[in-house]
């Protein structure tokens, strides 16, 4: 303890110091947001849906539609759910609507059956969708072994963080925007619970977690700021989507869809902007392990050698990941006449260029800035300290 307090110690106490008056501000201004409106409810909706399972195929044939031949049935559906459990409605598909799924369904399949108003307002059954909640959890499943087996009790820690990011993303973030709240702040402050709840967790109270969290919230902060500076250049509104027309629509509450536009690449980046920020801290301990002798110059000229190889592997991902999400809309636009000047021009695409090379922006400074900290951090720390913490 006497060391700690002496000299350099003091150091080590000015890292957590930060982290810990970050987190506390956090917490102050949810605790203010919590005092403010509560969330408005939407509009009533006209929709219930239940799970039910095929139990017969009453019908089933082909049909033409415009230039299309594809199979329709009718089926017999049970509900399983609500107050019309154990009745039996029947269904009929792809006589009227043209199908994205051409396999039909099989006695035994489960699904989502929503009941709207008929031709002479009477409740009519209509397939909503089909139920995925079991091969979604058999996936889930197979997820979570495969990290135990690979990662062991990392992996496991990494779980939990990934649980509580959940948990922080619907219990804190998501309310907090629908009730009008600013969802920049909403995700800077949600951003920073994130990241320093996470990081502890899965990588402990090291040197290294340390330098990683400072880089990566003052590349956040970067981020952050180019987004704001160039949504504004670019004139983006946030309704590039159909999804950001509907929720205007739908929430009932006064939801700022430009806000929500930079929060959302606020929250995408902080996702790639950790596992970056680890890795070059961690490198940057290993350098010094190796080599005691290295000067901050050195440590951070081989640190940053790493980084490069970090940037351009991890843009490359950022970029992939994102032409991967935006496929349908990119084949669309080439079956476009229109001069590709013109189509990024358009919100839509524009919006996910903005998201793409702000993100990368962001990726690209949070290596120099983790390198040079983490660098600075573990010259400070005695080596022997430096090989435990390996």
């Amino acid at each position: 303890m006497r060391r700690i307090l002496q000299g350099e110690g003091l150091l080590w106490l000015a890292v957590p110091i930060v982290v810990l008056a970050g987190l506390a501000l956090g917490w102050a201004v949810s605790i203010s947001f919590e005092r403010g409106q509560e969330p408005e409810a939407g509009p009533p909706v006209d929709l219930q849906v239940v799970e039910g399972e095929v139990v017969a195929i009453l019908e089933e044939g082909e049909v033409v539609l415009g230039d299309r031949v594809q199979t329709y049935q009718r089926v017999e559906v049970e509900i399983l759910e609500g107050p019309d459990r154990g009745r039996r409605v029947e269904i009929e598909r792809g006589r009227q609507q043209l199908l994205n799924d051409p396999r039909g369904l099989r006695v035994g399949d489960r699904l989502l059956v929503s009941f709207g108003a008929g031709p002479l307002g009477e409740p009519t059954p209509f397939l909503w969708d089909v139920l995925r909640t079991r091969p979604l959890a058999l996936l889930l499943g197979l997820f979570v072994g495969v990290t135990l087996l690979v990662s062991g009790w990392k992996g496991a820690r990494s779980l939990l963080g990934l649980a509580i990011s959940l948990a922080v993303i619907l219990s804190f973030i998501l309310p907090q925007i629908l009730a009008g709240r600013d969802p920049v702040w909403v995700s800077v402050v949600g951003s920073a619970i994130l990241l320093s709840t996470t990081l502890y967790l899965v990588h402990g109270w090291s040197v290294k977690t340390h330098a990683a969290v400072l880089g990566t919230l003052v590349a956040l902060v970067l981020t952050a700021l180019l987004a704001h500076v160039f949504l504004d250049v670019t004139r983006l509104t946030g309704f590039g989507s159909e999804e950001a027309m509907f929720l205007t629509q739908l929430s009932g509450a006064d939801i700022q869809i430009r806000g929500l536009l930079l929060g959302g690449i606020i929250i995408g980046t902080l996702g790639v902007l950790d596992d970056l920020s680890i890795s070059q801290s961690a490198a940057i301990q290993e350098l010094r392990r190796a080599d005691p002798r290295l000067a901050w110059r050195a440590l951070f000229g081989r640190g940053m050698n790493i980084g490069r190889d970090h940037i351009a592997a991890t843009v490359n991902t950022l970029v992939l990941a994102y032409v991967g999400a935006s496929l349908p809309l990119l084949l669309l636009f080439l079956l476009s006449d229109q001069p590709v000047v013109h189509l990024i021009s358009r919100e839509m695409v524009a919006e996910e260029i903005v998201r793409t090379l702000v993100g990368s922006l962001g990726l690209i400074a949070a290596v120099p800035l983790t390198t040079a900290l983490a660098a600075w951090l573990v010259l400070r720390q005695p080596v022997s300290q430096a090989r435990e913490a390996s």
